[in-house]
């Protein structure tokens, strides 16, 4: 298991902004990671003293770069992904703060080249889901063009 501080060290999140505190498992097309942020009173996504469901989706966000980030070679310039679209996101709950314990997040690469990838993530509770959803990623804006 990978803990915060080899997350910390491998995406372009830092501090409190950092979201996730270990990768349970991962795989060339898959990633499932634990947090516990979402408890926190000083989680930045909080606004007026809550922390919203939709903000589930910066949480797998995160996770999809840690499958990045575990997918390239250590000779590899690390590459900045950019959440582009995400798409059929079901939010079966209205906020994440009030949940104790663990979330666990999960990602599956469904398909991609070296440049553009599609996800489909979750965000589940106890074995509840919480959030579901597709994330489009582009790792390089400027290839775009």
């Amino acid at each position: 298991m990978l803990d915060r501080a080899w997350i910390a060290a491998h995406i372009p999140h830092q501090g409190s902004m950092c979201l996730l505190d270990a990768v349970r498992e991962w795989s060339d097309t898959a990633i499932a990671c634990r947090a516990t942020s979402h408890t926190d009173p000083a989680n930045p996504l909080r606004a007026e003293g809550r922390l919203g469901a939709a903000n589930g989706i910066e949480y797998a966000a995160q996770a999809m770069a840690i499958h990045g980030a575990l997918l390239a070679h250590a000779d590899d310039k690390p590459r900045q992904g950019y959440l582009t679209s995400v798409r059929s996101v079901s939010l079966h709950v209205g906020r994440l703060d009030d949940l104790p314990g663990e979330l666990d997040v999960q990602a599956e690469r469904l398909s991609g080249d070296a440049n553009n990838i599609l996800y489909q993530f979750s965000l589940s509770h106890a074995g509840r889901y919480l959030l579901e959803g597709r994330a489009a990623v582009v790792l390089d804006a400027s290839a775009l063009g």
